[in-house]
């Protein structure tokens, strides 16, 4: 209880590994996991809002490393063990990629706007008592006042990890929502 957690508590074991292959096998019997199965996983249906299924596209394409358009094992448990027990600064790269939708690693107003908006959306339905009382646009110019170092109107993947690391406020409009954690968690923890 409280006490950091060693070296050893925060690998996947083996028979962890077992545990998750199980479940991946009987969730993707093709050892693919699809875009359409991945929304499907955590939720989202038609009757989801446009917000959260962006969101779901952009995590999904953040955890297909070799952007074949499918999550195999091997980045199924690369992308549980990251949302579950990553350190912060690759959590940081992480959501940088996230945002990064054009992929060029630099973050320019439109891209950090649009997950912003997704974010805020989804922070509103979850908790409408716990939203900031800017807009978007207002949550998008403060991070760039705060973090675009060399005023070039775009933010690199370091002025990305140490503005969020330098300022707590940041830190919070910057995090992703990993609702999908709670997925993930029960997945887990089913059937031990």
């Amino acid at each position: 209880m409280g006490q950091a957690q060693s070296e050893d508590d925060r690998e996947v074991g083996l028979s962890q590994i077992q545990e998750l292959y199980k479940k991946f096998a009987n969730e993707c019997p093709s050892g693919k996991l699809h875009l359409h199965e991945f929304k499907r996983i955590f939720g989202i249906t038609s009757d989801s809002t446009e917000e959260e299924s962006a969101y779901m596209e952009n995590l999904f394409r953040s955890f297909d490393a070799n952007n074949d358009n499918t999550i195999d094992f091997m980045e199924y448990v690369a992308a549980l063990h990251l949302v579950l027990r990553g350190r912060l600064e690759d959590k940081l790269k992480w959501s940088f990629k996230v945002y990064d939708r054009d992929g060029n690693g630099r973050l320019d107003r439109q891209e950090v706007k649009h997950v912003i908006k997704i974010i805020y959306k989804l922070r509103k339905h979850d908790h409408p008592s716990d939203t900031e009382k800017l807009t978007p646009d207002e949550i998008c110019e403060r991070i760039f006042e705060r973090i675009d170092q060399n005023n070039d109107g775009q933010i690199s993947l370091q002025e990305f990890i140490e503005g969020a690391q330098r300022d707590q406020w940041v830190m919070d409009q910057l995090r992703l929502d990993l609702r999908p954690t709670g997925w993930f968690i029960n997945h887990q923890n089913k059937n031990s």
